[in-house]
């Protein structure tokens, strides 16, 4: 079974080099099998080169798939990371 959230990105840079990264590193800790999806292209949230392709921009909507043990969990703290503008908090 899967648990699927969707969300907008409040990162005024998107997913871009640093929100990236970290969004990354959140995915791969969170132990479930996890993919982000914008429009029809879904991809791993744990490759980098996945998630920078997507080209996810500020205000963009994507759809956050987890499955696995502690779905929702890993989905409430991936959409928090999300609407988070982390390009403001360096």
């Amino acid at each position: 079974m899967s648990s699927t959230r969707t969300v907008t990105v409040a990162s005024s840079q998107g997913l871009h080099a640093r929100p990236a990264k970290l969004f990354v590193e959140a995915a791969q800790a969170s132990g479930a099998q996890v993919s982000i999806a914008k429009g029809e292209k879904s991809v791993n949230a744990a490759s980098i080169l996945g998630v920078l392709s997507l080209g996810v921009e500020r205000d963009d909507q994507v759809q956050l798939t987890a499955e696995g043990e502690n779905e929702e969990q890993t989905l409430d703290s991936l959409e928090q990371f999300l609407t988070t503008d982390h390009d403001e908090a360096s």
